[in-house]
Parts: C-alpha cells; structure tokens; sequence
C-alpha cells in the first residue's frame, strides 16, 4: 500500500490497521460518491457503496444515516467536500449545506472524523492511481522533481497545491477558482462585462466549470448571434445543459465546438496561472469530472497553445509535465486513503 507511484506524504507513515473500517465520500453539488472501505491485506478494498444526487438531499448528514453507519460500523469516517473547511466545518460552495464534524460524530456515534476540501482529496487521491489513470498531455525533454498542483473543472472549478520536500509531496487546498477572470482578448472582455452585470465578482469558477460551459454557450447564442438547434434547446429542457452541449460538441454542432474550446481556452489560462504560482515543475494535473468528457487531441493541442502563452516564464512552463487524470473516483480514493493514514483522535473530529 505505500509503493506510490506518486510519493504523497500522508500524517501517519506507519502500516494500515487490518481490517480498519473507513466510511469515505466525495460531495460536490451535483452528486455524492460514498462507500465503506476496509484494509484487508494492507490495501483498500470497497465493501458497498452508493451514488446520491446531492440535490434530493435537505442535509448531508441524512444522506449519511441512509446509507448506514452500522453492519459494520466504521473506525473512521473520512469525506471529501466541496468548500473551504474551517474549524471542521464547511459551506457547500454550490449547494445549501452546512457539513460539521461535530455534528457527524454525534450522529454516527464514530470518534474520528475528517473533513477534508475536495481538491485536497484528489491531490491523495494521487497516491492511489496507477499509471494508466493518467493521461500525458505533455512531457518536457528533461523532467524534474518539485512542486505539484491540481486544476479541476466540475460542477465548480477546484485548486490544489502540493509542496515538494525532497521526497514526498505534500497537499494542501485553495481556493483559487475564486480568483478574479482576467481577459485576452475583445471577446474575453465582452464575455467579462456580461457576467460582471449578472454577477458583480467575476472568478475563473464562471467559465471554467460545467456552469461556465453553460454561461459560454449563453453568451454566444445570446450577445454573439450564433445559432442554437432546435433539437438542442428542446433537449436541455430536461436538464444537464453542460453535459448535451459537450455531446452536441462531439457531433460537430458548431455553437457547442466554439462552446468547449473557449472553455478549454480559458482552462488553458488559469491553469498556466496556477502552474506559475505553485512552480509546479514536479507536474499539472487536470482532474475533475468535465476534461475526460471532452478532451480529444485537437483540443489538447488547442490547450497548449493557449498554455504556453504567458511571455518571458514560457522556458518555465516547457519544463512542467502535464497529465489529464482519467479515473473520476480520484476524490474518493484520497479520502479513504486520508481516512487511512489520518492522525486518529478518540476525543475530538479531525480536521485537515
């Protein structure tokens, strides 16, 4: 369980407890992965899970009395979550929950529970993919060790760095698809004083998520005049705009093509963004649920041109791997992992 392909530094180096029971989850506003894992053999392996629609939900913690916190009961409970946690606890950034560890270890009569961001779940989650998890989408001549980050359009758009010591990786969360969108060009400036009319802050999380793959196409049939098909509309009519403009992109409807690559444009942007804040010469990921729907080589090529656009740091960014993280249940793996190999407390919740 620790010959890592990629060196993440967990809390506790130790061996994993046999047969230690882990309830993990990843939650993000559309759906919520959760499952009950056990060590058995020092790996993980899954004992049952489930996939709620986080929508039909009042509160997180009664989707967690559904699916069961008994028959076995876990030692530990370990959720990734979609927001910024703070003194353990967390506002759902794209949904009207309120998760507090407090409040789960009561109801769940469990001593040890972690709440960690979503991004920082996937940056673990790291230690559990193999190398067929990941796409190259670049390689530089001369690879080098050193800091890592993650970008991951969703349902929103996550961040994650990870800081190298020598040795081993080490995560840690942001919350950089809040950051202010800048433009380069008239249409990017067009775009910005639409959605600083609608919204006032405008941050990289409008267009580069599955919300901004709808803004996008909004903008474009509605300011630019492109046409919108008649079978489209009346398909988005049953909901998952994001997801029958991706489709459509794939069937060549010319609205939803320029659609995908202006997101894939402004994902190549703040991700060279990201690259330069973090150094991230030890290698970009780009995870999320949104990249491994739509990505093709045309637009990976389209990606790295718009990548390298940054000037003078070009050289440094030719020195940065970059891999499309292919497995989508990375968040929940991390989670369980970090569940794993977490520092246990038996008097109060854990917090990372």
């Amino acid at each position: 369980m620790h010959s890592f392909f990629i060196p993440i530094a967990f809390p506790d180096k130790g061996d994993p407890q046999e047969n230690l029971i882990i309830l993990a989850a990843d939650s993000g506003g559309t759906k919520t992965h959760m499952a009950l894992f056990q060590v058995k053999n020092g790996a993980l392996s899954i004992i049952r899970e489930n996939i709620y629609k986080s929508q039909d939900w009042a509160s997180f913690t009664d989707m967690v009395l559904d699916f069961g916190v008994t028959s076995p009961k876990p030692d530990r409970i370990s959720f990734a979550v979609a927001g910024p946690v703070q003194d353990g606890k967390v506002q759902m950034t794209n949904l009207n929950w309120i998760i507090d560890s407090q409040e789960l270890k009561e109801k769940t009569g469990v001593d040890n529970v972690f709440l960690i961001n979503d991004l920082k779940a996937i940056a673990y989650g790291l230690a559990a993919l193999e190398p067929a998890d990941l796409v190259e989408v670049y390689m530089p001549d001369n690879r080098q060790e050193g800091n890592a980050a993650i970008i991951a359009p969703g349902t929103g758009l996550g961040e994650a760095g990870l800081f190298w010591d020598g040795e081993e990786l080490h995560p840690f969360d942001t919350e950089g698809g809040h950051t202010d969108f800048a433009s380069r060009s008239e249409l990017d400036d067009e775009l910005f004083y639409v959605l600083q009319k609608k919204h006032g802050h405008v941050s990289w999380e409008r267009v580069v998520s599955g919300m901004g793959i709808v803004t996008i196409y909004e903008f474009l049939r509605d300011v630019k005049k492109q046409e919108e098909p008649e079978w489209l509309r009346e398909k988005m009519k049953q909901g998952d705009k994001a997801g029958h403009i991706g489709q459509a992109a794939k069937e060549g409807c010319p609205i939803c093509v320029e659609t995908i690559r202006l997101f894939v444009h402004y994902l190549a942007v703040e991700a060279s963004n990201l690259a330069l804040k973090m150094k991230c010469t030890g290698g970009l990921f780009i995870g999320g649920g949104i990249p491994p729907k739509v990505w093709n080589d045309s637009l990976q090529t389209y990606f790295l041109e718009h990548f390298f656009q940054v000037g003078r740091l070009r050289p440094l960014l030719e020195a940065m791997p970059i891999y499309l993280i292919t497995n989508q249940q990375s968040a929940l793996l991390g989670a369980a992992y970090f569940g794993t190999f977490g520092v246990a407390q038996n008097t109060a919740p854990q917090v990372a």
